[in-house]
């Protein structure tokens, strides 16, 4: 195959792809308010988070640790010269715990003067979620993890509150390392 062949079929797999990741949920936005959101998979859960807060996903990578952080800090990334601390959830939520695939996404979070990333294990698309059919929670979420949820839609989709994230000052590592 000549190289104008391979590129016309790499377009159209974007473009089908586009397609799939662009498409509304009928069903569930008939009507009333929604939110755009960007869904993706964390130790085998559904999780999302309203669009509005994401600046954008990139590949986990290039991730360097810092020493004396809390076991929930994976360290840090140089984004276009902006320096970003990442989280891992899984850590932070207590979940398990699996070896990062070529999947794994850091998603840049930012609201007012605050970013940063979270280490997601694969990214599945953005979707509208109608307001009305989100729950506030469900007894099973408990801790921590029930602290940064702001629904539950459908049966399995946990929604979290990318506001609480950025502004909880727990997050925030100040300390200063004594020898």
């Amino acid at each position: 195959m000549n190289d104008s062949v391979l590129a016309e079929r790499k377009k159209s797999k974007f473009r089908d792809r586009a397609k799939v990741l662009a498409r509304r949920e009928k069903d569930e936005t008939a009507g009333g308010e929604t939110i755009g959101a960007v869904e993706f998979r964390l130790a085998g859960e559904k999780y999302a988070i309203a669009s509005e807060y994401v600046r954008e996903v990139l590949p986990l990578k290039g991730v360097a640790t810092i020493p004396c952080t809390p076991p929930w800090v994976l360290g840090v990334i140089n984004v276009r010269g902006q320096i970003l601390s990442v989280i891992d959830l899984r850590v932070l939520f207590e979940l398990p715990r699996e070896a990062a695939t070529r999947t794994a996404r850091i998603i840049v979070l930012r609201a007012d003067e605050m970013e940063l990333g979270i280490v997601a294990d694969a990214v599945t698309g953005a979707r509208t979620i109608a307001i009305d059919r989100v729950q506030a929670g469900l007894p099973t979420l408990t801790g921590i993890r029930a602290a940064y949820l702001s629904g539950v839609a459908g049966e399995d989709l946990v929604l979290l509150d990318a506001a609480k994230l950025l502004a909880d000052k727990a997050l925030l590592v100040n300390e200063e390392v004594t020898e």
